[in-house]
């Protein structure tokens, strides 16, 4: 068994495809197929079942991933321990990223990661927002940029942004929307995104607290620029963050619903347990700089912050 083919493994199982899992990998098709055929050979146990959409595991191989997970995050932490006794930032931090990459200021990031630490590599994976915490807490993600409630004890996390959301719908509903109430709303085609995205469960507990049924969704999306754009085309209605929503009214693409004004908030987290890990720290404080402006940490956040996990 060696490492490299534990990250074969791993990446197979978060991928689900084979050449998904090939591009991640930086290497070809039938290396990753190679691989995953000895690692079975040396567990002599099937990993996966091939099916028409992709790579599943089977039962031992769902039982053995987190074990492989555990390993492959340990033969790491042994190199970054290795490497920081010789004062270097050098290793790759797998980032969660969602929205757009001027909201959460990916660009001014990377560019300030390339010129203080050359040698760390930073890998982006475009998140469904609610999906965040999770990969994190499962090792699938390092760290990850978050929109939603403030995450569990056990995530450190950086308040970065209020963000603002509004109701909107195609230009041509106008007549139809400026003096709908909240169950007509709710009865009009919607674009969302999946159940488990803040998005969600923002327009869940918008209605909720009006005492109406949530509206279903028409059309299901999972990228604000697809749902910006679906609003436009006269789809249905969405929530669209303000400096969007509000740049497309001038322009004639929407109409703002009145009545409702949600807010959440934008986050940085990763692993309290990570917390002095020398690439985390590292990149903590490229968010910090990258962010001068983020919001002042509550009490609770400034004790989780200041007492990392031993």
């Amino acid at each position: 068994m060696e490492l490299y083919q534990l990250r074969a493994f791993l990446a197979v199982a978060d991928e689900g495809h084979l050449t998904r899992a090939a591009e991640r990998l930086h290497v070809s098709q039938p290396a990753v197929s190679s691989q995953i055929k000895a690692l079975e050979d040396a567990f002599d146990t099937r990993l996966f079942e091939r099916t028409s959409s992709g790579m599943v595991l089977t039962v031992p191989g769902r039982e053995l991933l987190q074990h492989a997970r555990r390993t492959v995050v340990a033969a790491d932490e042994l190199m970054r321990a290795a490497r920081a006794l010789k004062g270097e930032i050098a290793g790759r931090l797998r980032i969660g990223t969602l929205a757009d990459p001027a909201l959460i200021r990916l660009g001014d990031l990377l560019g300030r990661s390339i010129k203080r630490h050359p040698l760390l590599e930073l890998e982006l994976h475009h998140e469904i927002s609610g999906a965040a915490p999770e990969g994190v807490r499962e090792g699938r993600l390092d760290a990850s940029f978050y929109f939603g409630e403030p995450p569990g004890a056990d995530l450190n996390a950086i308040a970065l942004k209020d963000i603002t959301y509004l109701v909107c719908a195609p230009a041509s509903w106008q007549s139809r929307v400026d003096h709908a109430d909240w169950r007509s709303i709710a009865a009009m085609p919607w674009v969302l995104t999946p159940a488990i995205s803040t998005h969600s469960r923002l327009v869940n507990a918008l209605f909720a607290s009006e005492g109406v049924s949530p509206p279903e969704f028409h059309v299901e999306a999972d990228h604000e620029s697809v749902i910006e754009n679906l609003v436009v085309a006269g789809v249905g209605l969405s929530l669209l963050r303000e400096d969007i929503a509000l740049a497309r009214e001038r322009s004639g693409d929407v109409c703002i619903w009145p009545q409702a004004r949600l807010q959440t908030r934008l986050w940085f987290i990763h692993a309290r347990r990570q917390a002095r890990n020398p690439l985390i720290m590292a990149l903590v404080g490229l968010v910090r700089e990258t962010w001068p402006d983020a919001l002042p940490a509550t009490p609770r956040e400034s004790r989780r912050s200041a007492s990392p996990a031993p």
